[in-house]
């Protein structure tokens, strides 16, 4: 049992002939045995023996966020006293032709979504984040609206930190960057006043009032799309004008990104769960270098019905690539039938 400190990269023996390599990026950890790989949860909430062995099953118990306090807080959700998740403001997307002339565009930050209560930092479900007290002080009593981000291409490094359960050290890699104050009241304009007008933004270096600018058209629009996407940003927001606080998705506030289409092959169904018991949950598909990931959604009820076949090829669409390599937010688009016979290899990423 040893620590895998971050930054680390270690080999360890299991039954293949070279060693699998361990990895601790950010939090990230990683192993490159074909167990870990093929898993379909998050990136972040994976885990396998051979990281066991090396860490400890304590340790990653911890890291995976199954401690006593955090089985104790889910357990909590059912009490009459549990945490109700907060009443958000969400985003449609952009349809490629309304005219947001005027309109707040900002950065979409590659963040976690966290409401601060005026007392502690809460998911979009209720479920709380553990920042520690040092984190917190300075801020105002009065609710706001943020992510908390480490930087771009940092998703899974920041959702590391945050879903751990010990307030560590790891919270100094992390902003809170606030962009609406939803008790506030009023107009976007007349909250975003309130924000200023609480100097939260100078209460602590970790705090940061997003920037907003005025969309002068979508030239300028599409403009700074690029700009932020080459940056490695995820994409924009854009608040209407005299827009209000309104709970669920508004069409006053929208996202623009740039997604991706890739093929894949089928290597084989996966059991859906819950309305989907019985029929397709995901496919487990792999790319042209081998790796192996699942594509869970944009599947109609009849395509779950009858799945592509293993062996076929898929267009899937995809927001970007992780660190390791895999694609983020798979979609499912279409079969490629058209290319079945003629491609018995893997298709790679265009």
């Amino acid at each position: 049992m040893t620590e895998l400190l971050d930054g680390q990269s270690v080999e360890v023996h299991g039954s293949a002939a070279k060693p699998y390599v361990l990895k601790n990026i950010g939090g990230v950890y990683s192993c490159s045995c074909p167990s870990w790989r093929n898993q379909s949860l998050p990136i972040d909430r994976r885990s396998c023996k051979h990281l066991r062995t090396y860490v400890g099953d304590q340790a990653e118990n911890i890291r995976l966020g199954q401690t006593q306090a955090a089985s104790a807080a889910k357990q909590s959700v059912a009490k009459p006293n549990a945490t109700v998740a907060p009443q958000l403001l969400l985003a449609h997307s952009w349809d490629n032709e309304q005219d947001l002339t005027g309109w707040y565009m900002s950065e979409k930050l590659d963040g976690v979504r966290a409401y601060f209560t005026g007392e502690r930092f809460l998911s979009r479900q209720g479920n709380e984040f553990l920042a520690p007290a040092w984190f917190m002080e300075g801020f105002p009593k009065t609710p706001l609206d943020g992510e908390l981000w480490i930087g771009r291409k940092a998703f899974q490094q920041t959702v590391s930190v945050v879903r751990r359960q010990d307030a560590g050290d790891l919270w100094k890699k992390v902003l809170y960057v606030v962009f609406d104050s939803p008790a506030a009241g009023g107009t976007f304009e007349n909250r975003l006043q309130a924000i200023r007008e609480s100097g939260v933004e100078y209460a602590a270096p970790h705090i940061r009032v997003l920037y907003q600018a005025i969309c002068g058209g979508t030239d300028n629009l599409r403009t700074e799309l690029v700009r932020i996407e080459r940056l490695g940003g995820e994409g924009l927001m854009l608040r209407q004008p005299d827009s209000l606080y309104e709970t669920g998705r508004s069409s006053t506030l929208l996202k623009v990104k740039t997604f991706h289409d890739a093929d894949a092959i089928v290597v084989a169904h996966q059991p859906g769960k819950g309305r989907h018991r019985g029929r397709l949950g995901a496919l487990l598909v792999a790319l042209a270098n081998g790796m192996q990931f699942c594509v869970g959604t944009g599947f109609s009820d009849a395509q779950r019905e009858r799945p592509p076949v293993i062996g076929s090829t898929i267009t899937f669409r995809y927001q970007e690539l992780t660190d390791g390599g895999v694609p983020r937010f798979p979609s499912f688009v279409r079969e490629r039938r058209e290319v079945l016979a003629q491609q018995p290899g893997l298709l790679p990423l265009r």
